[in-house]
């Protein structure tokens, strides 16, 4: 689909749901799945959704927060923070807070996983070891 001029006195345009999926590297499925989620609300022509800058922006900030491994809720709090703050303070300060218990998890994450590789190591190095001597 094309862009379509806006109707609302918006002066951006609008594009098709197949255009933003393209452009994003996802699945309309998966913006129809945000949506349905109420995480975004495309405006309609017709019965075809059309998706303003902002509402790309939210898909784009919805990606971002699924990458780094927030959830759904967590990431409509965002969303509903950066709506309802101009100054987008209050959402500044959640993200932190947010972004700072992700971060310890991942590190959490990460030693565990040191730890189960150095002692997957041992065990290869005894296996070898007892191979060795076996032969």
């Amino acid at each position: 689909m094309t862009k379509h001029e806006p109707t609302h006195g918006e002066r951006q345009p609008l594009r098709g749901i197949q255009d933003v999926a393209n452009e994003l590297g996802i699945t309309t499925r998966t913006i129809r799945f945000y949506e349905d989620k109420g995480l975004l609300e495309p405006q309609r022509v017709g019965t075809m959704r059309v998706y303003s800058r902002r509402e790309i922006g939210r898909l784009q900030l919805i990606l971002r927060g699924k990458r780094l491994g927030f959830s759904l809720r967590q990431i409509n709090e965002f969303l509903d923070l950066y709506t309802a703050d101009d100054l987008h303070l209050s959402q500044t300060k959640r993200l932190l807070e947010r972004v700072a218990e992700r971060i310890d998890a991942l590190e959490k994450q990460r030693q565990e996983l040191d730890q189960t590789l150095d002692e997957l190591r041992d065990i290869a190095h005894q296996c070898q070891d007892r191979i060795a001597e076996a032969g």
